[in-house]
């Protein structure tokens, strides 16, 4: 058996969110957000990766995790972004990672503060696209009103073992591949988060959130928000994800200003967690050739 993973970064409340960080190292700072029912240990073993090259902090969105509910009750991806910006108004301007719905919420930041944003990396970023792969039912069905609801109080009569272990089949490209110990903390997390009374709200509102953003018109849409990202840009698919296209990187090629793309064949959805030590060295190039002026290379 590969040896135990690193424990999860230890956490601390900052403003309104609950944020785990690496220790205070190198100056370079990086922000890292987490995708739709998931959390800052999502970055745990990239953060690993990385400490070397940047200070990490992960938060847990508004609702996830560690961190309260929002008092307002708003989980679109705006209010997600300005939980990001308050954050990143704290670390000073830093490298913006994101993932899946994390990714959309930093496109959003990195268009609407670019003095914040020194680079940004996507991992099968959640912008909309005219044929979308259908997650989980739980996911699909939490944009319906009321549906979502009732779909949310079924699941929870399933074992927290069979929740995560179809989770992980639909994002993670080789099953196989999951420390056992990273399966025993999802479990437990899960079995955490049902008794959290905001829980299912936070999840079902925050698919909406998503699913709005496909249906946005104008300056506000995420791809003219990605026109207008500056930072040098990395996107990172999986080809084998199941959640999100990998062809969606030709349209990402074309819209974003300053960007390089990385198709990586073996990755699922969430490359960060299945090959944390690919996606960092893809990072560390960019971070280097940002600290270099050098724009990334479109390939």
């Amino acid at each position: 058996m590969a040896a135990e993973p690193i424990p999860h970064w230890p956490g601390r409340m900052l403003g309104s969110v609950h944020v785990r960080s690496t220790p205070q190292g190198p100056a370079d700072q990086a922000v890292f957000v987490h995708g739709l029912a998931g959390s800052a240990t999502n970055w745990t073993d990239l953060m690993d990766e990385l400490k070397d090259t940047v200070t990490g902090h992960a938060l847990d969105l508004p609702g996830a995790g560690y961190s309260p509910a929002p008092a307002d009750g708003d989980y679109t991806v705006p209010a997600h972004a300005r939980a990001v910006i308050s954050l990143m108004e704290e670390t000073g301007p830093a490298h913006l990672f994101g993932n899946s719905l994390g990714g959309a919420i930093a496109v959003r930041v990195a268009a609407t503060r670019p003095d914040l944003v020194r680079s940004l990396t996507l991992i099968s970023p959640a912008l909309p696209d005219l044929l979308p792969r259908y997650g989980p039912i739980r996911v699909a069905a939490a944009a319906i009103p009321m549906i979502g609801e009732w779909v949310a109080g079924k699941m929870r009569l399933i074992p927290a073992e069979q929740r995560v272990n179809a989770t992980v089949s639909m994002v993670w490209a080789d099953v196989n591949a999951v420390h056992p110990v990273r399966l025993r903390d999802a479990i437990n997390e899960l079995r955490r988060r049902d008794d959290l009374p905001y829980a299912d709200q936070a999840m079902i509102c925050s698919a909406r959130g998503i699913v709005a953003e496909y249906f946005r018109r104008g300056e506000a849409n995420l791809w003219r928000q990605a026109a207008r990202v500056q930072a040098p840009t990395l996107i990172m698919h999986g080809r084998r994800d199941r959640l999100v296209r990998p062809a969606t990187a030709a349209k990402a090629l074309r819209t974003f200003g300053n960007a390089r793309i990385v198709l990586l064949p073996t990755a699922g959805h969430v490359a960060m967690m299945e090959i944390p030590q690919v996606v960092a060295a893809e990072a560390r190039r960019l971070i280097g050739e940002t600290r270099l002026g050098n724009a990334p290379l479109a390939s």
